[in-house]
């Protein structure tokens, strides 16, 4: 067998074309893994990079459509639940006094305290406080009973067509009364709410603007 064995120091980069076979065969892959490794870095690394954005742009994609295709899918639910808030809204906004109802709702109040068996002490309207886009008014009250009879007033103020809450309830034993005596002092805050004209609401954003440009 002849031997192959190559001196590199022997070889002239110069004459490569005769160079041994062996040779010439290392030389041709080195150049072929240099092309790879280039290539590599050059164009397939940057594609790789594109198509794992790519890849991810198609996740987002699809799960959006989902997501539309849901809410395609339960549109007419979604009308049919916006249409029964609005008739709830308006149903609630029909139990709020208009500014012209506010007196009959303060007498409805007071007579339901008398149906109760209550006697009234104080019977207050406060300075009516205008909010974003509605009213409170509120009624300062303090009477005397017992707590069944200031149980029926609660539950009749419950029951009035128009809402009013209760607020700052404080009950105690009436100081002027003896010791046997069983009636009892109930201080409470009932405030009604109406909705604010398109008027009212536009002078009142006129004024908050002027508070905000006064403070800068």
């Amino acid at each position: 067998m002849k031997d192959i064995s190559i001196d590199l120091n022997e070889l002239d980069v110069n004459k490569i074309g005769s160079w041994p076979m062996p040779a010439k065969a290392a030389v041709i892959i080195i150049l072929c893994i240099l092309v790879l490794v280039l290539g590599y870095f050059l164009d397939i690394k940057g594609q790789q990079e594109k198509l794992t954005v790519i890849r991810s742009q198609e996740l987002q994609l699809k799960d959006d459509f989902q997501k539309k295709w849901q809410k395609a899918a339960n549109l007419e639910a979604y009308k049919l639940q916006m249409k029964e808030m609005e008739q709830s809204f308006g149903a609630m906004l029909r139990q709020l006094p208009s500014k012209t109802e506010i007196d009959d709702l303060l007498v409805d109040i007071s007579q339901t305290g008398l149906a109760s068996g209550i006697e009234f002490e104080l019977f207050k309207p406060q300075k009516e406080a205008h909010k974003d886009f509605y009213a409170e008014f509120p009624i300062e009250m303090k009477m005397l009973g017992d707590y069944h009879r200031f149980g029926r007033f609660v539950s009749g103020v419950a029951a009035l067509p128009r809402i009013v809450t209760l607020h700052n309830i404080e009950i105690k034993k009436d100081k002027k009364q003896g010791d046997e005596n069983q009636k009892m002092t109930m201080s409470i805050i009932a405030k009604t709410y109406r909705y604010l004209d398109e008027n009212e609401i536009s002078q009142l954003r006129s004024a908050q603007n002027k508070k905000k440009k006064g403070r800068r």
